[in-house]
């Protein structure tokens, strides 16, 4: 039997594609700079939501830190935003979190690129030796 998708779920969903629609087309401060939304979870009685966010440019939380203050500066602005746009009876507090999975993927996905030459390079040197007998 497939498993449920939850209304929790749903929420978190929605909120994501629209957070992400509001703060491309609505906010226009310079110091938020490219910012992608990865992923929100909200409470499960839906007061509350944490928006992970990506801040391209930007490799670690330090770095971040100025976009991630405009943005919690601007959640009540987005709050709004999300409350005119859906049919929810009450809309989520936001507080945005920065998410270095995105980071972390691209640091193991260059280890394994790397890895993978490595080992084609030693198999490439092995095959020319066996053939020189």
């Amino acid at each position: 039997m497939p498993k449920d998708y939850s209304r929790q779920q749903r929420v978190a969903d929605a909120l994501r594609r629209d957070i992400a629609s509001f703060i491309q087309r609505e906010m226009r401060d310079p110091r938020i700079g490219m910012v992608m939304v990865n992923d929100v979870e909200v409470s499960r009685d839906l007061a509350h939501a944490r928006v992970f966010v990506t801040v391209m440019g930007k490799d670690d939380a330090e770095q971040a830190e100025e976009a991630l203050g405009v943005l919690n500066d601007a959640a009540g602005f987005l709050r709004s935003q999300l409350a005119r746009s859906s049919t929810m009876r009450t809309t989520p507090r936001l507080s945005f979190v920065f998410d270095s999975s995105v980071l972390r993927g691209q640091q193991l996905s260059s280890l394994i690129d790397r890895a993978v030459a490595t080992d084609q390079a030693m198999h490439k040197d092995d095959d020319t030796e066996g053939r020189g007998d």
